[in-house]
């Protein structure tokens, strides 16, 4: 894979920075949609594909894509589809700040030094070419505002950015509603950045836990329903359910 085309987190991650402050929108959510672009642009690159709800590695060759690179052997390693809500909610420390240090080697964004209150030593990092950023715009714009089917690299990033709630921050307020709405419905237009968009939603809403909650449910009934049909075992202590997805937010 050729480096001269900026892959999808690092458009993401170039739409969220504000021009202004040089911080990036929706941090938090965001961390899920470089985690969840990735799985789009190595899909892109033919290396995995869907499976229902999950991803496999269809081709585990390296792209040549360090970052990419080492998500594809993750999922390799897993040795089975992985569920994409379950990928994407994973900890992914230091995410945010691999693809900010790549775009400032390569010359997008520059670092500016500061401090938080006077004493906490904070960096901002500003876009050095700003013509980038607004052609990537525009790809959303014209898609918005033509209706006409974007290309599939363009409908994932639409879709990612409305999954992460950039819609607020590229088109603001009453007079955005109609472009937030449009940019919400993109997400019919590709596949794979449907399935990756809506298991970013469902992370942040908890909802990757709920088969795990449901399953347990079902089966405290099944054995009470056991139970109450046969002799209760006595002096068999029972033991504790554990059962949770941990997630690191990078900073």
């Amino acid at each position: 894979m050729g480096r001269s085309r900026r892959t999808l987190p690092e458009e993401l991650l170039l739409l969220a920075l504000d021009p202004a402050t040089g911080t990036t929108a929706q941090p938090q959510s965001l961390d899920l949609g470089l985690a969840g672009a990735q799985l789009v642009e190595l899909a892109l690159a033919g290396r995995i594909a869907p499976d229902g709800d999950r991803i496999a590695v269809v081709v585990p060759r390296p792209t040549g894509d360090p970052t990419l690179d080492c998500a594809l052997e993750l999922l390799r390693r897993r040795g089975a589809p992985v569920r994409a809500v379950h990928w994407i909610g994973g900890p992914r420390l230091g995410l945010r700040q691999t693809y900010l240090s790549h775009l400032e080697r390569c010359g997008m964004v520059h670092a500016v030094a500061g401090q938080m209150c006077g004493v906490l030593p904070t960096t901002r990092y500003q876009a050095t070419d700003n013509e980038i950023s607004r052609e990537i715009r525009a790809r959303l714009d014209s898609a918005i505002r033509t209706g006409v089917p974007p290309d599939p690299r363009t409908a994932a990033l639409a879709a990612l950015a409305h999954a992460v709630g950039l819609g607020k921050h590229l088109y603001p307020g009453n007079e955005g509603r109609s472009s937030r709405s449009r940019l919400r419905d993109l997400i019919r237009h590709d596949p794979m950045g449907g399935l990756v968009a809506h298991a970013v939603m469902d992370v942040q809403n908890g909802a990757v836990a709920q088969p795990r909650r449901g399953a347990a449910a079902a089966g405290r009934q099944g054995a009470a329903g056991a139970r109450s049909a046969a002799e209760p075992a006595r002096g068999v202590p029972m033991q504790p359910r554990h059962g949770s997805m941990a997630r690191a937010v990078a900073h």
